[in-house]
């Protein structure tokens, strides 16, 4: 009998523009697991809850995270792409992994107290977060969750989860999933911290369109260098970024005319706006748009995914059920009919 394929299960929040973080971050990598393993790929809309609370823009959101994935390259024949709130017994799982999660696991999660020293709001949700992560992952048995450097912690806090779980009711449900981080965890914004969404003047989206990229690019603050002095590319915004999209040579070739001097910072911008325009622009954009003209194309892969992810969900959810007492889907399904 041959091996069963690594199963690898990640998702990103419908909370605004994905940019080029998002992309380097994360997006890039799934797109290429996609022909190394068996991929799960979900849009976290009840994640994003903890800090959006307009539902035309998260609905909106949620669109643009399927269609930018689509138009960057993930295959529906080859990785599953859904949304978190068409899989109920996701939720359902948390609740119950709740009940046998201690508090202080719960309090040392750093994300917590890193987002409300933010200016989120301490909700409830917000505290509970790691523990709807944990469902998430647990529910597929997943073996790889490729992740950010920021949530490894969530990681092992999952990991935790499912040894209580599986300790309490001493039934082995849940095998312990593995973090692997991407080669690039962390882009640098265009305001020299750490591209987010929650900082809109340090991103650059992804599928902006040119006129705006230039204006976003333009904008990057330099010193008061002038073209012929040497200059550090390695605390440069502008080089960090363009190492991001450009060949080895092409890199090179840039750190060498700012260390020696000759590189002006207006030519380096240059440079680097038309190396986004060749990584991002052209047919992608234009497929990406595409995707604005025919929504319900997009709907029908997030749907399909949701289908097909349900039957993956099933069978665990009936040893969990089993495990606590609680009667099986089967039974339940008779309610309804």
């Amino acid at each position: 009998m041959s091996p069963q394929p690594t199963r690898y299960l990640s998702g990103v929040q419908p909370s605004g523009r994905l940019h080029l973080g998002n992309y380097f971050g994360a997006i890039q990598n799934h797109i290429r697991l996609q022909d190394q393993g068996e991929c799960l790929y979900f849009i976290a809309n009840y994640h994003s809850l903890t800090s959006l609370h307009d539902a035309q823009a998260l609905r909106k959101y949620t669109f643009d995270v399927a269609a930018d994935y689509l138009a960057l390259g993930l295959d529906p024949n080859k990785a599953l792409l859904f949304r978190q709130s068409d899989v109920p017994e996701v939720t359902e799982l948390s609740w119950i992994l709740s009940t046998v999660t201690g508090m202080g696991l719960m309090e040392r999660a750093h994300s917590y107290k890193d987002k409300v020293t933010k200016g989120i709001a301490p909700t409830l949700g917000l505290f509970y977060y790691p523990t709807l992560m944990a469902a998430d992952i647990l529910i597929y048995q997943s073996d790889k969750v490729p992740v950010g450097q920021d949530q490894i912690q969530h990681i092992e806090m999952c990991r935790d989860m499912a040894g209580y779980f599986n300790n309490t009711f001493k039934k082995n449900v849940f095998k312990l999933p593995e973090g692997i981080l991407s080669a690039t965890p962390k882009v640098t914004g265009l305001t020299g911290g750490k591209m987010s969404k929650s900082d809109e003047a340090s991103v650059i989206p992804i599928f902006g369109e040119p006129g705006e990229m230039k204006k976003r690019i333009m904008s990057i603050v330099t010193d008061s260098k002038g073209v012929a002095e040497p200059k550090d590319p390695e605390t440069n915004v502008i080089y960090l970024l363009y190492q991001l999209v450009a060949t080895a040579d092409e890199t090179a070739s840039m750190a060498d005319a700012f260390r020696k001097g000759g590189m002006g910072y207006g030519d380096a911008k240059k440079l680097l706006l038309a190396k986004l325009e060749e990584t991002f622009g052209g047919e992608k954009r234009e497929k990406r748009k595409k995707m604005d003209e025919k929504p319900e194309l997009v709907e029908d892969v997030l749907l399909e995914g949701a289908k097909k992810v349900r039957k993956i969900v099933a069978p665990t959810m009936e040893q969990v059920y089993e495990a606590v007492g609680i009667p099986s889907s089967q039974i339940k399904k008779r309610l309804l009919d």
